[in-house]
């Protein structure tokens, strides 16, 4: 895309695809972001359609990028790659802490995760109010962009609970776009989302049913969604077999809202490929001197409250009291990445994963045993290396939409000859295309998976390396590109 041409295929979401950071003497460095999205957008340019990604501007570099670029326009001022088109949105601080860390993070990610120690929290007064003015104003200069962006009858892909409310409102602006949004996070039941007072629920669901089709990991959370709209005012819900859709006076358009289920799958080629780099194999030579020829139990995750990590190595210190058989025989790797640090919720439980993995090291470790290895500083490649050693794989959120590790593991897996038992939390969305070959646990029950590591851990090595090829098969079925590609037909 050249010039002041408009776009055809549009991509909106909270963090975007480049960030910056400025040095003292001003000098900006971009770093391309990694992932699905970015290669997923390149990839459906087809017969040389314009592109644009919104997103926000999150630091200070961002908005120092964006100031230095007419409109916010990157590509124009060449700050990125001309092929990956992107405007950044130098939305007001004060506006972007509210709407992200008020709204989103603290309150819509709780809700869909059910997350609340309900006696406590949530409660809506004033500093609430404010908030949610900010993720309204912020939502807004998302639909604006988008609008000013957009050629006529353009297809947009608006990303996230962070965007709920951009579908309505850019459908006010432009009702000739062909309008799409989709939920990366699990959605909450009916009578836990009417946690939110009933002007906040119902402008989620109104400004996501402003799209003109919506899209959720699995089938549970896209039904949850609809259930939502159908106890909340009144909505017409069809279920299928047909097609799921829903219908209201409130979407801002005639024609139902039709719902879709795509369940993110892993690039498996590129992936392989990444972790059989020099990196990856200078980490795993630290890793195999650490761990001998010891069986090794693998879990990799942001230290987010949903991720369940306190109970996970509870279980393990479990597994060691009552099947003591093990003592000396497996280490448990556990990687725990910082996440939203900026909120006291999210320090406390690092502290929490700190503080347990440390009673299991001194209650369990020996002279020439260390039971379990932690690390919380975050690096890719080593968590790759633990990939390609793994005996078992470790996934017991509390509830989480997808859940890509659990499929990322046994790709690696499987690819680097071995075989990996997975121990499966049914609250985690790739239950429902993993559950068939994992190990299916409660998350809450501690005793039930300490017993599932047990059987992953003497499970038949064939059986292992079976099991593992048809979850790497899974896992791989629907990569990114076409992911966001079926996506886009859809509309």
């Amino acid at each position: 895309m050249r010039g002041t041409e408009k776009a055809s295929v549009l991509l909106a979401s909270n963090r975007g695809p480049v960030s910056f950071t400025s040095s003292d003497d001003g000098v900006l460095t971009a770093k391309r972001g990694g992932g699905g999205l970015v290669s997923g957008l390149s990839s459906v340019a087809a017969d040389g359609a314009g592109q644009v990604w919104v997103c926000a501007a999150l630091s200070d570099g961002d908005r120092e990028a964006a100031e230095r670029c007419p409109g916010g326009r990157l590509d124009r001022a060449g700050l990125v790659d001309s092929s990956m088109p992107v405007r950044l949105l130098d939305i007001d601080p004060e506006t972007l802490h509210g709407a992200y860390n008020g709204v989103a993070n603290s309150t819509l990610w709780f809700i869909q995760h059910m997350l609340y120690a309900t006696p406590f929290a949530p409660a809506f007064g004033q500093a609430a109010a404010l908030e949610w003015d900010a993720y309204t104003a912020y939502n807004k200069a998302f639909a604006d962009a988008l609008a000013d962006e957009a050629a006529p009858e353009a297809r947009v892909l608006v990303q996230d609970y962070h965007l709920a409310l951009v579908p309505k409102l850019l459908r006010d602006l432009r009702p000739d776009l062909r309008i799409g949004h989709f939920s990366h996070t699990p959605w909450a039941p009916p009578d836990y989302f009417r946690i939110l007072p009933d002007h906040i629920a119902d402008a989620v669901l109104e400004g996501m049913l402003g799209a003109d089709y919506l899209g959720f990991l699995t089938e549970r959370w896209a039904r949850a969604f609809m259930d939502c709209c159908v106890r909340q005012f009144g909505a017409q819900a069809d279920y299928g077999p047909a097609g799921m859709s829903v219908s209201s006076d409130r979407a801002g358009h005639e024609t139902p809202t039709r719902i879709g289920v795509h369940g993110l799958g892993v690039d498996a080629p590129s992936m392989i490929e990444r972790a059989s780099r020099s990196d990856v194999d200078d980490r795993l030579a630290t890793l195999r001197e650490a761990v001998g020829d010891r069986q090794v139990i693998v879990r990799v995750d942001r230290t987010e409250l949903s991720k369940n990590i306190v109970r996970g190595l509870d279980a393990y210190a479990d597994l060691l009291r009552r099947y003591p058989e093990w003592r000396g025989r497996v280490v448990h790797i556990a990687f725990a990445y910082p996440s939203r640090y900026d909120l006291p919720e999210y320090r406390d439980y690092t502290a929490a994963v700190t503080s347990t993995a440390k009673e299991i090291s001194d209650e369990f470790g020996t002279p020439d045993w260390q039971p379990l290895i932690l690390h919380v500083e975050d690096d890719f490649a080593r968590s790759l290396a633990a990939y390609r050693i793994a005996d078992v794989a470790l996934v017991n959120p509390i509830r989480d939409g997808m859940n890509l590790v659990a499929k990322e593991i046994p790709i690696i897996a499987s690819a680097t000859g071995g075989g990996c038992g997975l121990v499966l939390s049914r609250e985690a969305g790739a239950f429902a295309e993993l559950g068939e070959d994992a190990l299916v646990v409660n998350p809450y029950d501690i005793t039930g998976t300490a017993d599932a590591l047990h059987e992953a851990l003497a499970m038949d090595r064939d059986e292992r390396r079976a099991r593992c090829g048809r979850l790497a098969a899974a896992g791989a079925a629907l990569p990114p590109q076409q992911w966001l590609a079926d996506q886009l037909a859809a509309l």
